[in-house]
C-alpha cells in the first residue's frame, strides 16, 4: 500500500473555526494521512489554509499567507470563511488554487485533496456539526474548545456571519456531554463552550434557551476541572444562566458578553438590544461575587458622533470591565451598515479605539494590583526548561486574556489547577507562587 502524503496546515481565525480545521484533519488521520503544522517543509507538497473573514486585518493576514504558500509552489487546498464569502472573486483571481471548500463542507476535505481539481462551496451555508467525525486536536495544552452549536439568528448591522455561517443550530445536550467526556479522558483540564452566540444555545432543537442545563450536566463529569463559557450574547443571558454559573462549582466565575458600544442610538444602529447594560451588569456582580467580566467594543461604527464616543468612554470609566478588546469598525458588504453615512475615518477610528484602550490599560492594571497577596486558582499551561511556569487565573481565557507567570518548589504538570499567592501585577499579566 503506497504512503499517503504528509499534509501541511495553516489555522486562522477564531476557535469556532478552529474547530472546524480540527474535525478536517480528524478525518485526514482517519483516512491515513499525516499532518504537520509546519507548511514551509519543503516535503510538504499540499497546504490547506484555513481562512478568516470576520474583519479585514483578518482577511490580510489569510491573504499573505495564501500568497506566501503560492510563491514556495505549494498545492493549496483553501479553506474557510474567506472561501464562502468571496467564492466566485477568488475562483477567478487565484488561478494557482484550484481547490475550494466552503465553510458548510470542511466533511469534503478528502474529495479535495484526492481530485486535482475541486470546488464544493454552498451557494446558502448550511453548516452542520459532523458528530461522527473524530476531531484530531493541534492545540496542546490544558484546554479545549467544544463548539455547542453554529450559525447565528441575530442580523447585527456591522457583522457578516450570518450569511456565512447561516442560521443558528444547535448540537445534541448528549453529544457535548460526551465530547467533553472524551476530552477530559485525554487529560484536558478545562473545555470551553463557544459558538456565534453561545447564550440561544437550544433554542432551536429545545425551543428554550438551554445554556444553563448544558452547564448542569457539564458539572457532572468527574475528572473535568473548568468550564467556561464565551460569546454569551445578553438578549438570552436570563436568571437561570446566571444562577448556573454562580452555583455551579466547575463552572469558572468568568462572563465574555460582548456589549459593542453603550450609547442607546449607536446600538439601535447597530441592530444590538438596547437594553440597560450598566443595571445588567450590576446584576451579574451582585449575584455571582468575584465575577471577572469581560467585553468587547466597536469604535467608529457609521454616523458614530463624538458625543456618542464620550459616551462609551464614560460607561467603560464607570462600569470598569475586568477585560476589554476594542475594534475599529470594519465595513463589510452586504451588511446594513455598509451604506451608512457617514462613515468614520480611518484615522478617527483609530484614534478612538485607542483612546478607549487607554482608559482600560488604566483600569485593568488597578484590578490586577488589586489582586496583589490575594490567593487565586490557576490553571498550569507550560512548563518551560529553565524553570518558568505558565499559567491562567480562573479571570483569563486562553489567547485573549492575560497570563500568570509563577514560581513553585511543587512537581507541576500542564492541566493542574493550583493556589497561586499573587506578589507582582502589569497592565494584563499577574505573576506569583504556588
Amino acid at each position: 500500500m503506497k504512503n499517503k502524503e504528509t499534509i501541511g496546515i495553516l489555522q486562522f481565525g477564531c476557535a469556532k473555526n478552529l474547530v472546524d480545521m480540527e474535525l478536517m484533519i480528524g478525518l485526514l488521520v482517519k483516512n491515513g494521512y499525516k499532518y504537520s503544522l509546519n507548511p514551509d517543509d519543503e516535503n510538504i507538497k499540499t497546504v490547506i489554509i484555513n481562512t478568516c473573514s470576520f474583519i479585514h486585518d483578518a482577511e490580510k493576514e489569510s491573504i499573505r499567507a495564501i500568497m506566501d504558500m503560492i510563491s514556495k509552489n505549494k498545492r493549496i487546498i483553501l479553506t474557510g470563511c474567506l472561501v464562502q464569502k468571496y467564492q466566485e472573486e477568488l475562483t477567478k483571481l487565484l488561478p494557482e488554487i484550484t481547490n475550494f471548500i466552503g465553510v458548510s463542507n470542511y466533511d469534503k476535505i478528502i474529495e479535495a485533496i484526492e481530485n486535482k481539481k475541486y470546488i464544493n462551496i454552498s451557494k446558502e451555508p448550511s453548516y452542520c456539526y459532523r458528530e461522527d467525525i473524530k476531531r484530531e486536536q493541534i492545540t496542546v495544552g490544558s484546554s479545549s474548545y467544544i463548539k455547542i452549536a453554529e450559525g447565528c439568528y441575530y442580523n447585527c448591522g456591522y457583522c457578516v456571519i450570518p450569511q456565512l455561517r447561516g442560521s443558528y443550530k444547535s448540537r445534541k445536550i448528549e453529544n457535548i456531554v460526551n465530547e467533553a467526556k472524551e476530552l477530559a479522558d485525554k487529560g484536558v483540564s478545562e473545555i470551553i463552550l463557544i459558538a456565534q452566540d453561545t447564550t440561544s444555545y437550544g433554542l432551536d432543537i429545545y425551543k428554550k434557551p438551554m445554556l444553563a442545563t448544558l452547564l448542569k450536566e457539564l458539572n457532572n463529569i468527574d475528572n473535568l476541572n473548568w468550564i467556561r463559557v464565551m460569546y454569551a450574547y445578553p438578549t438570552n443571558f436570563n436568571d437561570e444562566l446566571i444562577n448556573a454559573i454562580a452555583t455551579l462549582n466547575k463552572v469558572v466565575k468568568y462572563i465574555d458578553i460582548p456589549l459593542q458600544h453603550s450609547h442607546p442610538d449607536v446600538l439601535k444602529r447597530m441592530k444590538r438590544p438596547a437594553i440597560d447594560y450598566e443595571k445588567f451588569i450590576k446584576k451579574i456582580r451582585n449575584k455571582i461575587p468575584n465575577v471577572s467580566i469581560r467585553t468587547s467594543f466597536i469604535v467608529g461604527y457609521p454616523q458614530e458622533t463624538q458625543e456618542e464616543f464620550e459616551h462609551l468612554c464614560d460607561f467603560v470609566k464607570k462600569i470598569k470591565f475586568d477585560k476589554v478588546g476594542v475594534f475599529a469598525y470594519s465595513r463589510e458588504k452586504n451588511t446594513y451598515a455598509y451604506n451608512l453615512k457617514p462613515q468614520i475615518t480611518a484615522k478617527i477610528k483609530n484614534k478612538r479605539k485607542s483612546e478607549l484602550m487607554k482608559i482600560q490599560k488604566n483600569i485593568s492594571l488597578n484590578i490586577n494590583k488589586s489582586f496583589i497577596k490575594k490567593t487565586i486558582p490557576c490553571i498550569i499551561e507550560e512548563l518551560h526548561s529553565d524553570g518558568r511556569i505558565v499559567a491562567r487565573s480562573y479571570k483569563d481565557a486562553p489567547e485573549v486574556d492575560g497570563l500568570v507567570y509563577i514560581k513553585s518548589n511543587e512537581y507541576l504538570t500542564p492541566g493542574d489547577i493550583v493556589d497561586v499567592t499573587i506578589t507582582k501585577a502589569t497592565c494584563y499579566d499577574l505573576y506569583g507562587v504556588v
